[in-house]
């Protein structure tokens, strides 16, 4: 047995599991739904490393990390050395609020576990392959060349799993396919013979659809344009609102960045909820139907993170809009299980994935090690 510890630091959330690799087996876990202060995450670690040695279930083999962004020099899971970590502090910038706590993380558990083999797995190198006309930006050449400014797309270790899964559930059917990763950060992808050809995030994870608190793509006009009006917006303060306030907290004015609690006050006839979800329907729909572009055919549609797999309402919403792809207008509800959400007849399949980024680290980073 390959006995993986893996580490996973979102924006506002600090997931770990101990897994069996061979047998893709949850042994332990803990997580925490809020930025953990330092004190509370190295407690969370200890006590899920303590859990472990209890147990009796062996040591830790390997340490897999998420990271969420790559940057330019780390295209694909890598063992960790002190060169390593300087490329990767390199791409902290682009991601401020993942790449450094996930560092952090790694530094205390390097000292916590000497002796397995570090692996560091970014979201970024499921679409290192993008082609060209999909990685580049319409920018002077002297810019892209300068600052490496390139399309690098995000959620590709839950993309890589969902890929996986749909090969299994659609045996000769899913060559094709476009993928929504709905969830805290949202993006869509398209995937043609088990390869990243075209997704909505692009430089940094803000691009693109409309999440719970990131704006997704706006005018980059407007935002010149609030930069040098007569009071102008501070570039922290535009920072701090295009990644904190804006998506569906800000469209509900404040009320909540939470689908659940929009669904509800929506219900109950709360106009700013409404057009939170419509917005966030719309923009996934509208992302979805340009990723269609890259695909020969649309073999099925994959909706998979926290918001894809539990809250049929967005699902429905989405897919009412893509009717022109072929996508069905009526879904069931929430499974226990992956698998189809759309009639047996449906032209185009509709599946849900429950995201596995757990497993799918696991996997990246033994595949890393030559395992």
């Amino acid at each position: 047995m390959t006995t993986v510890l893996t580490v996973n630091a979102g924006s506002s959330s600090l997931r770990v599991h101990v897994v069996d690799a061979e047998r893709e087996t949850v042994l332990a876990e803990r997580g925490v739904t809020h930025p953990p202060s330092r004190e509370e995450t190295h407690a969370l670690l200890d006590d899920l490393l303590g859990a472990q040695d209890r147990s009796g279930a062996g040591p830790v083999d390997v340490v897999a990390h998420r990271l969420v962004h790559g940057g330019a020099a780390l295209r694909s899971p890598v063992r960790v050395d002190d060169g390593v970590l300087r490329a990767a502090w390199q791409a902290a910038p682009l991601a401020p609020s993942h790449v450094p706590t996930a560092l952090r993380l790694l530094e205390f558990t390097r000292d916590r576990l000497p002796e397995p083999p570090q692996v560091l797995c970014p979201d970024t190198a499921f679409h290192a392959g993008l082609p060209a006309e999909a990685a580049t930006y319409a920018l002077p050449a002297r810019w892209r060349d300068r600052y490496g400014l390139r399309r690098y797309g995000f959620h590709g270790l839950s993309y890589r799993w969902a890929v996986r899964q749909a090969r299994r559930l659609l045996p000769g059917r899913s060559e094709n396919l476009l993928l929504a990763h709905l969830g805290g950060g949202a993006s869509v992808c398209a995937v043609r013979g088990g390869r990243s050809v075209d997704t909505s995030m692009g430089f940094t994870p803000l691009e693109g659809l409309a999440m719970t608190t990131r704006s997704g793509s706006v005018d980059p006009g407007m935002l010149l344009w609030l930069l040098t009006k007569d009071e102008p917006i501070s570039p922290d303060d535009l920072s701090e609102g295009l990644y904190h306030r804006s998506g569906l907290l800000g469209l509900s004015n404040g009320r909540s960045a939470d689908t659940r609690d929009l669904v509800r006050a929506a219900e109950e006839g709360d106009e700013a909820s409404a057009l939170a979800l419509a917005v966030f329907a719309h923009r996934g729909a509208r992302e979805l139907a340009a990723c269609a572009t890259s695909l020969e055919r649309v073999d099925a549609l994959v909706f998979t993170g926290e918001i894809g797999w539990d809250q049929p309402e967005v699902r429905t919403a989405i897919c009412a809009r893509l009717g022109v792809l072929g996508l069905p207008g009526r879904l069931a509800g929430n499974r226990r299980d992956d698998g189809a959400i759309s009639p047996a007849d449906a032209a185009v399949p509709v599946l849900v994935v429950r995201a596995r980024e757990e497993l799918s680290l696991a996997s990246e980073a033994v595949a890393a090690l030559g395992g």
